[in-house]
């Protein structure tokens, strides 16, 4: 890692806009690394269909076997290798040991950004991703019935302490607008980081 690259991490419930987000750092340039794509990738690998009801079980063995800052720690090498090369969007922070994992790593050259949206604005958003986005293989861009959603929220507050790296951030965007709203407000606060 030379000393000015940066680990660019989003943290936000599923549906927030995540994925909007880091599809502009790539556009930048930024490396893309997947915090939760270890699990999806096994979820595919052993053939099942990816839903909550399957992917929970993994994530909670890796956080077992790999302690809360699972996630962190097994995206390590992804970090490194990235940021080796240049600035790096992690997608997908989970949780407050993660953030911590990371901070201790990376100290001044990790940044935090927050996305917030209501739950009602997420469901809906799930819920029609499949028509907007199609096909999607790598998984990023998958709808989740408003049951799982809210499912999936519960067990990452309550489980994994998502709320510490949200109130922590460097920044914040509410993401309750339009596709130009947010991509405005990520503009504004790339200019602040670049």
């Amino acid at each position: 890692m030379t000393q000015n690259n940066k680990l660019v991490c989003l943290v936000g419930l599923t549906g927030s806009g995540k994925s909007e987000i880091s599809d502009f750092f790539v556009k930048h340039d930024y490396h893309y690394v997947r915090f939760g794509q270890i699990t999806l990738d096994e979820v595919k690998e052993k053939g099942l269909e990816p839903n909550e009801e399957n992917e929970r079980p993994i994530r909670e063995r890796n956080r077992k076997e790999h302690g809360p800052a699972a996630y962190a720690i097994l995206n390590m090498p992804k970090f490194e290798e990235g940021l080796a090369k240049g600035n790096v969007i992690g997608d997908g922070l989970y949780s407050w040991s993660e953030y911590k994992y990371l901070k201790e790593k990376f100290t001044d050259n990790m940044i935090v950004i927050a996305i917030y949206a209501s739950p009602n604005t997420r469901y809906a958003r799930l819920d029609d991703r499949r028509s907007r986005y199609g096909e999607d293989p790598n998984l990023k861009y998958r709808s989740f019935s408003p049951e799982e959603a809210k499912s999936r929220d519960y067990a990452e507050i309550e489980n994994i302490e998502k709320a510490g790296p949200i109130v922590m951030a460097d920044y914040t965007i509410i993401n309750e607008g339009t596709l130009d709203d947010l991509k405005k407000n990520i503009e504004d606060i790339y200019k602040k980081i670049k």
